[in-house]
């Protein structure tokens, strides 16, 4: 078996009122005493999050960049003076030196967030007793969870799909923060140790995440992005001290439910793909957008990524700006045709309608390109902080309808057609006569396309059923290969450092 070496002498972000401190690496004497306090831990997790941010990871890359260019969600055209110079990446070129970059920065930024994980894990059971609270618990929980949320993606990237190769060599899983050579591990066997992490993270938190209260409501940060202030409308999911609020901007209690429906679905496991699914629907802790915030024209009310339905987001103050250059730049940046955005959203047929459609997209005149404003902000005064999405409300409905489509047709429809309803279109689907699993996987996929435009999902959602990637004109230029699917692994002997 090939052997993959994890160096990972991670810096350890610290966080303090939004201000990040790093550990020096290899420091022996800073990781004990980072390690001695309460604070010391929570400043430890906070730095990974931050780590997860960064453009490379989640703050851009990972969320609206090279993933949704694979999935063919943008005319991308050879312009000399592009900020973004995806061609070759949407050709799936991936020995270009631009799409290199991208991956390998990827690769290290990741394996760095997980040797981080791995250094409170190390060091948090030998500490429980310094926790006030039920901190030890939601510590260990979190930790856990990223540490399996962030496995899971470079699975997702960097190796066979578990439909098509679950005995073929995976990634290495990461459990100590070590330089140790550390192998690679089969599909399946990385799929079971993503799943182990995530359910003991789902039990240590079922019984310590402040979401799981009652009392705890979803609502709007409509001060501003600080999060020390309370929403107008009495939320209360502002209230309490730091560490417990905004708990959607953690993976808390219903993130953790969403990745293992993920993860699950990933492995063919539809029963328990669905029970975490459905626990998520089933808590009501997540409100549809009301369409008067979604379509709002006063900006200070607007809601334009959905903000109450995110299950779990990346919290990406600092981002404004480059989103703006990344979506809002005509032809220097990520755009597409007006005729390819009426071909996604169907307007011909049910789509005319579709509040993304009308609310997502900045038209000029017909046949120009357009702009997405799904991230688009008015002086920092939308409803809601910045966010880089990570697990939808309505991707459990798409979950759900799909592992119950096969024994239950109608019931599969009716999880299809909650989301189709709240996004403002009347067409409902329903089977009449011949069961026919093509109809609705089609359907499916132009809605998750839709639903997930610019937040990096559809890439996975294509390689995980092995279907042709569908270019903006409905073509199947790209047919499901290894070729498109796998991502190439950096060279050996890899050196991860969080700087």
């Amino acid at each position: 078996m090939r052997k993959y070496a994890i160096w990972i002498f991670a810096l350890v972000a610290l966080a303090s009122c939004g201000d990040y401190l790093d550990i020096k690496p290899q420091s022996e004497v800073d990781r004990e005493s980072l390690f001695q306090t309460e604070e010391g831990f929570l400043e430890a997790l906070n730095g990974v999050y931050s780590r997860c941010i960064k453009p490379e990871l989640y703050g851009n890359e990972l969320t609206f960049g090279f993933l949704d260019v694979m999935a063919q969600n943008y005319d991308v055209v050879d312009v000399t003076n592009t900020l973004f110079p995806y061609e070759q990446t949407a050709q799936y070129n991936y020995k270009d030196k631009d799409f290199v970059k991208r991956r390998d920065a990827a690769w290290i930024g990741l394996y760095g967030a997980i040797g981080n994980c791995n250094l409170i894990l190390e060091n948090i059971d030998a500490r429980e007793n310094i926790f006030t609270g039920d901190n030890y618990l939601i510590v260990k929980g979190e930790a856990l969870a990223l540490r399996g949320y962030l496995h899971l993606d470079l699975l997702r990237m960097f190796a066979p799909s578990y439909a098509v190769g679950p005995t073929a060599e995976s990634i290495p899983y990461v459990t100590r923060y070590s330089n140790k050579v550390v192998q690679k591990v089969t599909v399946a066997a990385a799929l079971d140790s993503i799943l182990a992490d995530l359910n003991n993270a789902k039990d240590l938190l079922r019984s310590s995440d402040p979401i799981l209260n009652g009392a705890y409501v979803v609502g709007y940060t409509f001060d501003g992005d600080d999060g020390n202030t309370l929403p107008d409308d009495g939320s209360n999911e502002e209230a309490g001290a730091l560490f417990l609020r905004n708990r959607r901007h953690r993976l808390n209690f219903y993130g953790v439910c969403g990745a293992l429906a993920r993860a699950y679905l990933y492995k063919g496991d539809k029963e328990n793909a669905l029970t975490n699914a459905e626990t998520v629907i089933a808590s009501k802790k997540f409100p549809w957008t009301e369409p008067n915030d979604f379509a709002a024209v006063d900006e200070a009310k607007k809601d334009r990524i959905l903000y109450k339905e995110l299950i779990f987001g990346w919290e990406i103050p600092n981002y404004t700006g480059a989103l703006s250059d990344r979506f809002q730049r005509g032809s220097i940046g990520l755009t597409l045709k007006q005729n390819s955005c009426d071909f996604i959203y169907e307007v011909a047929a049910e789509g005319a309608e579709d509040l993304r459609y009308k609310q997502w997209f900045k038209f000029a005149s017909q046949g120009t390109t357009v702009s997405l404003e799904k991230y688009k902000r008015s002086n920092d005064g939308n409803m809601h902080t910045i966010m880089a999405p990570a697990i939808r409300l309505s991707e459990m409905y798409y979950i759900a309808a799909e592992c119950v489509f096969n024994s239950d047709s109608e019931r599969a429809w009716r999880y299809f057609n909650e989301v189709r309803l709240n996004r403002g279109i009347g067409g409902l689907y329903e089977i009449h006569g011949e069961y026919d699993p093509e109809f609705f996987y089609t359907k499916l996929s132009k809605e998750y396309r839709k639903e997930l435009f610019a937040e990096g999902q559809l890439f996975y959602f294509y390689k995980r059923l092995n279907r042709p990637v569908i270019n903006q004109s409905g073509t199947e230029t790209y047919g499901p290969s290894s070729q498109i699917f796998v991502l190439p692994l950096p060279d050996d002997e890899i050196q991860f450092s969080g700087n």
